[in-house]
């Protein structure tokens, strides 16, 4: 038996997630200096203006929502189609944005910025002609597909739907490359400018959506079409200000240094970006392909239930994409500090930002269940949605801190380069928990929109427990990208 004397922990390593909490409660009262929390600080430098960036960038489909609510309730319905099928096309086709956070992060945390310019143009550049392919080829393919998708959802619904799709799917190719840019100064350490594209971007697009959906001032009045053509302009918008950033002189990323037509398409910088976003674009072709299915279950209860969902996920998005901001920045900073040979740093910062995120959407979690209905009227006064919307409005609630702690999980499991855990987890939670509950709860027992969000939350859940145990062993630290 040792008698060697052990040396005392510090209460920090004993006890590590109650430092944590202490070190982000002086962060939030004002009373921590960068020399008493400066990791809390870091993870709340780079989380806000991220949430920010998400907010404003999900408030182009909000402010449609809404405004189409009160336009028609068809038109709002279309939006549970085409609304999903733009945001599943950009989410899995802007899969390589899960690589260049994760390889310009540990660029800059090594001092390579050389190498993180190059990686963040050649995703720039791959990001641009992939959305050329995809938007010329689903453009000519959604009038078809769209009634065979969703053969309940009547033909107005249909034609909104088609009506939007057919203007914005157009901008898909900026909408790639605002994607990878956003990343790439994200992954920097600048959450700043993506948060000011959005800001400008928004503004356009409210603008152009309440004076041409109504018609104001004289013209005429587009209805779906013109709040598609808001969104439209505003993707545009953010790529422009976004790009414009990478390629100041002083930017982050030495950007103009290494610019080139074959820096565009650089194939090292190609390779390294496809081993790290490949299991990231399964995974989101799996989700998203799950999701589809989700929203199709949810078509089969009919519009009713269409445009309810459409605004309990309107008004639960300001919960998920503060969880995503916040991801950012565990992605963005687990990146950094493993290029620069710090994991333990990596971990703590991670753990730090699902603490904010499961103590900001619990919050969140408790207005749902004290006001669930004033919420669920501002899309709309429609009785019978405004019934299914409360009632799935309480299981909504209980799903937050769940929906927290796994998504900002997943985003560290991606800065840190191992996104094949990511793929596996939810590969299986999707196909294995969610669908089959939302199926059976929905249809088989009868609960409709309710036991939809029964499997969403059980769904969350499950990836709660097997985030945790993967961040716990620890094998993400050591993963090489």
């Amino acid at each position: 038996m040792s008698i060697v004397a052990e040396t005392p922990l510090h209460p920090a390593e004993r006890h590590p997630i109650r430092a944590d909490v202490r070190d982000l409660g002086r962060v939030l009262f004002g009373r921590a200096s960068n020399g008493e929390a400066p990791l809390a600080l870091e993870v709340w430098r780079l989380a806000w203006p991220a949430i920010t960036h998400y907010l404003l960038i999900t408030l182009v489909f909000l402010v449609d929502r809404i405004v189409l609510g009160h336009y028609s309730s068809a038109a709002l319905a279309s939006l549970q189609i085409s609304s999903i099928l733009v945001w599943t096309l950009y989410s899995i086709f802007t899969s390589l944005s899960a690589g260049t956070l994760a390889i310009v992060g540990r660029s800059i945390g090594a001092g390579d910025r050389k190498t993180a310019a190059k990686t963040a143009l050649a995703s720039i550049g791959v990001s641009f002609l992939l959305g050329l392919v995809v938007s010329a080829l689903v453009v000519t393919s959604a009038g078809a597909s769209l009634p065979r998708l969703f053969p309940q959802a009547g033909a107005e619904v249909l034609g909104d739907a088609e009506a939007y799709l057919s203007i914005v799917l157009a901008t898909l190719p900026l909408a790639f490359v605002e994607a990878s840019a956003a990343a790439s100064l994200q992954a920097a350490g600048d959450t700043k400018t993506p948060l000011f594209a959005a800001l400008v971007s928004n503004l356009l697009n409210l603008a152009l959506s309440l004076t041409l959906v109504f018609g104001a001032f004289g013209l005429p009045r587009l209805g779906v079409r013109g709040a598609a053509i808001g969104a439209a302009a505003a993707t545009v918008m953010q790529a422009i200000v976004l790009v414009g950033a990478l390629l100041r002189k002083n930017g982050k990323l030495p950007i103009r240094s290494v610019l080139s037509w074959r820096a565009l398409v650089d194939p090292r910088a190609l390779e390294r970006l496809g081993a790290v976003s490949g299991s990231a674009f399964v995974e989101k072709v799996g989700y998203n392909g799950g999701y589809l299915l989700f929203v199709m279950i949810i078509g089969w209860l009919g519009p009713a239930a269409m445009a309810a969902n459409q605004a309990l996920t309107s008004i639960e998005s300001v919960c998920f994409l503060s969880a995503d901001g916040l991801g950012v920045a565990a992605g963005a900073l687990v990146a950094q500090k493993l290029g620069a040979g710090r994991p333990e740093e990596a971990e703590r910062a991670a753990r730090i930002a699902s603490i904010m995120a499961i103590a900001i959407l619990g919050s969140f979690g408790i207005l749902f269940a004290v006001i669930p209905g004033p919420l669920v009227s501002a899309f709309g006064s429609d009785p019978a949605i405004h019934d299914l919307g409360v009632r799935a409005m309480y299981v909504a609630a209980i799903a937050q801190p769940f929906m927290a702690f796994a998504s900002v999980m997943r985003m560290t499991l991606r800065g840190a380069g191992a996104t094949s855990t990511v793929l596996a987890v939810t590969v299986v939670g999707t196909f294995l928990v969610r669908l089959p509950v939302c199926y059976v709860a929905a249809i088989s027992l009868g609960w409709g929109l309710v036991g939809v969000w029964i499997g969403s939350t059980l769904h969350w859940v499950f990836e709660t427990a097997v985030f945790r145990a993967v961040f716990a062993r620890g094998a993400w630290k050591l993963k090489k990208v």
